[in-house]
């Protein structure tokens, strides 16, 4: 992989999309160095607005951007088997869990820019600078407004308590967000307590995990449930979807 290349789509992807003006004069000034004419991006995502991000950067560096989308298990496998040969400059996926996967198999390196240390928090980055985060995405408790009480509904822990008994819808614990929804009670609570309640959040459940966040969103409408436990883009989509039934949803 290009080192340096990495560095300089990272950044047009971080100050492009804040619209920073001056951290955006900062990247340029580190791209001008570079006479790569080509980019790869591996990238899991698949919205509208990474490819204004794509062409923004193109119209100010001269560097076209090659784009290869699949999902991030797919993209991981891929580099792999391509090994040193591999043409992937930058990977984009979502989830921190997905990153620590793709570090952990050597995947990534290490770098080292004054800019982005200065303008990305630690709790969002590497220990060793081999990713850092552009955006976050929120997991909350999402409810029927017809049979709860928002004033009933605190904290993570508090969906391990009896009240919450057949209540609870949720994915598997396969998906990769619940997986990091449980890294993080882990490392606030300990591992014990986390298995603790990670048991008690299953006693709790209304039916056996299926379907992606919005089909748990579709149950609690539907009645199959009280709360679940979903992204709130997904919540967005919903509303935004052209299915009559998907926004009676969102809006439930």
């Amino acid at each position: 992989m290009k080192h340096n290349i990495l560095k300089l789509l990272v950044l047009a992807l971080i100050f492009v999309g804040c619209k920073n003006e001056k951290s955006t004069e900062a990247a340029s000034d580190e791209v001008s160095t570079n006479e790569t004419t080509e980019v790869n991006v591996y990238t899991h995502r698949h919205y509208p607005a990474d490819q204004d991000l794509f062409t923004q950067f193109e119209k100010q560096t001269g560097i076209k951007v090659n784009v290869v989308n699949a999902s991030a298990d797919e993209l991981m496998q891929k580099m792999t088997q391509e090994g040193a040969q591999s043409p992937a400059d930058v990977l984009i996926t979502v989830d921190a869990g997905r990153l620590v996967r793709a570090k952990d198999k050597g995947l990534l390196q290490s770098i080292d820019s004054k800019i982005l240390n200065e303008i990305i928090p630690s709790n969002l980055k590497d220990k060793d600078n081999q990713w850092f985060a552009l955006t976050k995405r929120a997991r909350v408790i999402a409810y029927a407004k017809d049979r709860i009480k928002p004033e009933q509904l605190s904290t993570y822990e508090d969906l391990a308590t009896d009240k919450w008994k057949n209540k609870i819808l949720v994915r598997s614990s396969q998906n990769i967000y619940n997986q990091s929804l449980m890294a993080s009670i882990i490392a606030n609570d300990g591992e014990g307590k986390a298995k603790s309640w990670a048991e008690r959040v299953v006693d709790n459940m209304a039916r056996e995990p299926k379907g992606n966040d919005r089909d748990q969103i579709k149950a609690v409408v539907a009645g199959e449930g009280d709360i679940a436990i979903v992204n709130t883009y997904y919540i967005g989509k919903l509303l935004n979807s052209k299915n009559p039934e998907e926004i009676k949803a969102g809006e439930g």
